[in-house]
């Protein structure tokens, strides 16, 4: 008695856990709201299978307690009771992944003229690149990565020379616009997540993946690194500013582009050369 007592309340107070307790997501800031309900069907379609199966265990242990003469009867298959579950499993299964396949068709079917960004990660930092004013990102191989091209662009290629390379720092995007967001990593795997904006992909070395999102509000939201990629990987963060436009084109007038950059480090070297004896 006492154990089927027990798990009556486990299966209702996993109910009322998941009813009362503030568990839930942050408040969505993209157009993927879709993502949720595919996440709160799968919720409930695992739900009330984990509550059944509960409720079942616990009317097992009631109904077949032991009493005094009864006796347990051996009954090694039923061919009844197989296909049943085979039925409602596969049904239960397809009913949790059909919406998932066209939320992922959603998810990368980018829409035209949507802007490229590129995300870059690496042992335990984010860095950003943004097309410059031709609108177009440079090509870049991972074997230009060095400590003065952090994110490998190719040095001949002028359609990166205007790029605008973010190195560690806070990207900034404009509201309402949508983004196409490529991401590559040069040593090990990582995960780019943003949970307010239920985007979460890998980042594979070798590979560029990408997904898009449409930022529906302004704000300041945090970036997380959510594939374990070594010592560092709880530190992996980083910043996303989602800007009205105004704002945005403000801070966009203030970075550099990766012509910039290329021509301070030369500078710096040279005066490093002339200093030393």
């Amino acid at each position: 008695m006492a154990v089927a007592f027990i798990l009556v309340l486990v299966a209702f107070g996993s109910v009322l856990f998941h009813v009362l307790s503030p568990w839930w997501w942050t408040p969505i800031a993209s157009n993927w709201s879709y993502i949720d309900y595919t996440i709160n069907l799968t919720f409930w379609i695992t739900g009330v299978v984990f509550i059944a199966v509960v409720l079942f265990m616990g009317y097992c242990v009631l109904r077949f307690r032991h009493q005094e003469g009864r006796r347990a009867t051996y009954e090694p298959e039923s061919k009844r009771l197989e296909w049943w579950l085979t039925v409602a499993t596969a049904v239960a299964v397809a009913a949790m992944l059909t919406p998932g396949l066209f939320v992922w068709h959603r998810f990368v079917t980018v829409p035209e003229g949507a802007a490229e960004i590129e995300v870059v990660g690496q042992q335990w930092l984010w860095n950003f690149r943004l097309p410059g004013a031709d609108g177009r990102l440079g090509t870049s191989d991972v074997r230009n990565v060095a400590a003065e091209n952090a994110l490998g662009l190719n040095p001949e290629d002028s359609a990166g020379q205007d790029d605008i390379v973010i190195e560690g720092g806070e990207l900034h995007l404009p509201v309402g616009t949508p983004v196409k967001v490529l991401l590559r990593s040069i040593d090990v795997l990582h995960d780019f997540y943003v949970p307010e904006f239920r985007a979460k992909m890998d980042l594979v070395p070798g590979l560029v993946t990408y997904f898009w999102f449409t930022p529906t509000r302004t704000g300041t939201f945090e970036i997380l690194c959510a594939e374990l990629c070594g010592t560092g990987h709880s530190q992996m963060r980083g910043t996303v500013i989602v800007d009205t436009e105004g704002d945005y084109q403000e801070w966009l007038q203030q970075q550099q582009s990766f012509a910039q950059l290329s021509a301070r480090t030369r500078e710096a070297a040279q005066k490093t050369a002339r200093i030393r004896p």
